[in-house]
């Protein structure tokens, strides 16, 4: 008997401490350049990439995913899927040996969220604070399904544009927004997005996406180009406004518009409800 529990003690262990190894953060990146007068081929460039590759509609693929918050640090692997714009799921295993921890289920208003270890289903609202408990970032359910997927859309329109600066190998556009501003960064060879950055109206950085290793993808004849990493920092985030937060996605394998078919999950027997909006932490963050 004692030989069983410090095998399973040091599984529990494995389980706990796999994600240790070779564990990645955001990769952060000053941006210089010289401001410009906005051109037209410009115009047209910003045109195009804030339509964010509208044929594609749905995803579905494998990642490794690195959490990074100010009391925690979790590797784990996740299957994501994403019907563009309407819902999103993520079947969430960890550790060494790989096992299933949770099953999440995202729409537009609400979460649910299957806590494997102790078979509990949380049911809540699609808010910040819940996302923040969950998957460790509280960045709302369209930037957070947008940015998983690596194609956000951009719906500033050209006369929102304050400032533009050409950099090295990038164009730089400062766009009004109704919560203060953004700072968009495209590639101006490849015409794909490569950093986002969130101000506030006083000018503070409050949220930093990068999008990296894009490839070619051919979807209804037509080529799209799609990150296989992105990287995004939360700063100022949770209770009280303290503390920084990063999810680094970098997906092994994925499939596109492969279904429109509903994610929702069948509800899982047996298992005790509990209000995610009076719960805390859970156990996998």
């Amino acid at each position: 008997m004692k030989r069983k529990g410090v095998l399973l003690c040091a599984l529990f262990m494995l389980v706990l401490g796999g994600g240790c190894a070779d564990f990645r953060t955001v990769d952060r990146q000053e941006l210089s350049g010289q401001q410009v007068v906005l051109s037209a081929d410009q115009a047209a460039l910003y045109r195009e990439v804030a339509k964010a590759s509208p044929v594609i509609e749905s995803l579905d693929g494998y990642a490794d995913v690195w959490i990074t918050t100010p009391k925690r640090k979790n590797r784990v692997f996740c299957n994501i899927r994403i019907n563009r714009g309407h819902e999103a799921r993520m079947i969430v295993s960890a550790g060494l040996l790989g096992w299933p921890v949770a099953d999440m289920f995202f729409s537009t208003d609400s979460l649910f969220v299957h806590d494997m270890l102790n078979n509990r289903l949380f049911l809540g609202s699609n808010n910040d604070q819940n996302l923040e408990k969950i998957i460790g970032v509280n960045s709302g359910f369209r930037l957070l399904s947008e940015s998983l997927l690596g194609l956000v859309n951009i719906k500033e329109p050209i006369s929102a544009i304050k400032s533009v600066k050409q950099g090295f190998g990038t164009v730089q556009f400062t766009v009004a927004t109704s919560t203060g501003s953004k700072e968009i960064v495209i590639n101006p060879t490849s015409r794909t997005l490569t950093a986002l950055i969130i101000k506030d109206r006083q000018g503070k950085k409050t949220t930093e996406i990068h999008f990296k290793d894009y490839e070619t993808i051919a979807i209804n004849g037509q080529n799209a180009l799609v990150p296989k990493g992105i990287e995004m920092l939360l700063l100022n985030s949770g209770v009280g406004g303290i503390g920084e937060h990063q999810l680094v996605i970098a997906y092994d394998e994925r499939v596109f518009n492969k279904s429109e078919s509903s994610l929702r999950f069948a509800l899982p027997k047996k298992a005790k409800v509990v209000n995610l909006d009076d719960a805390t932490i859970m156990p996998w963050m």
